[in-house]
Order: structure tokens, then C-alpha cells, then sequence
């Protein structure tokens, strides 16, 4: 082949790739503005309908179930009309992401699972977003329910992400069901002292913490016996917002009723009884 031979093959390819570019670059810009324009315009209609949706009393936990779920919809919808303007039928692939699928879905039950389990919440609702609970052994205050997971926030403020299966394949503990939840906390007292006069000092401690409640009343009895002390079990009542609050509260009050009143305890060096402080 001599050099005016690979230099027409050469002008012929590019006019070739120049022809490709013309005919298709402004359907491949169309089709990106249609991804772009139309993700735009479903996160605006998503806020709409969660405007609208919370105006007419429905619970908050079905509105966002169902937002989800209309923005995984519509965003499948866009991405079909970009597809049919790059020239790929729209029966076709409709016919062909079904079949696909069939076939993710069965190597993803778990998936589809979660989702089963998602619209049993939603229906059936053993807790709604804002109440406290355990789940899977996790607990937290319920932050979302999506089409796919629960988010919980722990005390610590740690977003938990639960799979929807686990929640419904697991017992779910809902602490705002009734309003108040029970602390179980543990302190220890000497053998030689007054269970009766131990008892009183703790419940005139309790009266004094805040965000303790006083229906129903606190309980305060003996839980068992180690070597060197009687564990005493106190169980006062709160609202689940205050939790770690009331703990704290709870536990450093009843430390200083002790210093007040000379209640001693053993400490973990030995079994000789030691003053403590406020």
C-alpha cells in the first residue's frame, strides 16, 4: 500500500468517525440532559409530595416508605426515555430488565426479602419513626423507614442501618409504647448495714432526680448476694428521651446520699470496708 492509499483510508476513517460524531453527539447530550433534568425534577417532586403527604395526617414512617420507593420508580422511568433516545427500544429493554431482573432476584432474595419486610412494617407497625427501641440487639430512636432498611440513632448519636428482614426475622423491644421505659441500674451495700435504712436513703435520693417519673414508682429491692456485698437492684421509671440523662443523674445522686448518710462499701482491692466520697 503506498502513502496516497493510507492516506485516503486515513481521510476516509475520520470522515467516517466525524459523520458518527454529528449523528450521534446531539442525541448523547439530549439523552444526558435528560438524566440530569429529569433526577432534578423528581428530588423537587419528591419534596412536594412529602410536603403534601405529611399535611394530610399521614404517618410520617408510610410517607417516606413511599417516597422512596416513587423515586426508585420515576428514576427508572428517566433512565428508559434517555435509553430510547440513544435509539434502543423501549419494549426491549422494559423485556429485558425484567429478565434481568427475574435473574438479580434470585441471586438477591435478601433484597427482595427486606423489601417484603419493609411493607410489613409500614402495615403493620410495631414502631413508628421517633420511638425508641432494640432491635437485632441495637438500640436506638427510629430515624427513617425506607423501602429497604430501618435507621435508627443511638444515644451516642451513631446512625444504625438495620435491614428490614433482620427487624421482622428478630423480636423488636419498642420502649415508647407505653410512655416510659424502666432503668436497671445495680449498687452494692455491706452485709452489716440496714436493707430497710439503705432503701429509704435511695428512694429519697430518686425524689430528687429530675427526669425520673413518679407514676409508676421507682423499685428498689435486693437482687442477689456476692462475697463481699448485698447487689441491690433500682429500677425508677423514665421517658425514654431521658435515658442517658436520668442514668447519670440517677447514679450520681445516690453515690453522694451515700457519702451523706456513711454508707460504706467494699471496695474491689479486698473486703475492708473504706469511707467513699461525694
Amino acid at each position: 500500500m503506498d502513502s496516497s492509499e493510507a492516506m485516503g483510508n486515513i481521510e476516509r476513517y475520520s470522515q467516517m468517525a466525524l459523520d458518527a460524531v454529528v449523528t450521534f453527539l446531539p442525541n448523547i447530550l439530549i439523552a444526558i440532559g435528560i438524566l440530569i433534568i429529569g433526577f432534578w425534577v423528581i428530588k423537587k417532586i419528591n419534596k412536594v409530595a412529602q410536603a403534601a403527604l405529611s399535611k394530610t395526617g399521614i404517618p410520617q414512617e408510610i410517607t417516606s416508605f413511599f417516597s422512596s420507593f416513587l423515586d426508585i420508580a420515576m428514576k427508572a422511568v428517566v433512565v428508559l426515555l434517555a435509553a430510547g433516545r440513544l435509539g434502543f427500544d423501549a419494549t426491549s429493554l422494559v423485556a429485558l430488565v425484567a429478565a434481568a431482573g427475574f435473574a438479580v432476584g434470585l441471586a438477591l432474595q435478601g433484597f427482595l426479602g427486606n423489601f417484603a419486610s419493609g411493607i410489613t412494617i409500614v402495615f403493620f407497625r410495631p414502631y413508628k419513626v421517633g420511638d425508641w427501641v432494640q432491635i437485632a440487639d441495637q438500640f436506638g430512636k427510629v430515624e427513617g423507614i425506607q423501602i429497604f432498611n430501618t435507621t435508627l440513632v443511638s444515644p451516642g448519636k451513631k446512625t444504625l442501618i438495620i435491614p428490614n428482614g433482620q427487624v421482622t426475622d428478630n423480636v423488636i423491644t419498642n420502649f415508647s409504647t407505653k410512655g416510659h421505659i424502666r432503668l436497671e441500674l445495680n449498687v452494692t451495700m455491706p452485709y452489716a448495714e440496714s436493707f430497710p435504712r439503705v432503701k429509704k436513703i435511695i428512694l429519697e435520693a430518686l425524689s430528687d432526680v429530675p427526669n425520673i417519673v413518679n407514676e409508676p414508682e421507682p423499685e428498689v429491692g435486693i437482687e442477689s448476694y456476692d462475697s463481699h456485698n448485698v447487689v441491690l437492684a433500682i429500677r425508677p421509671f423514665i421517658h425514654p428521651d431521658n435515658y442517658w440523662n436520668a442514668t447519670y443523674d440517677t447514679l450520681g445522686r445516690i453515690k453522694k446520699a451515700f457519702s451523706e448518710n456513711g454508707i460504706q462499701v467494699a471496695y474491689s482491692e479486698g473486703v475492708e470496708l473504706g469511707p467513699i466520697g461525694e
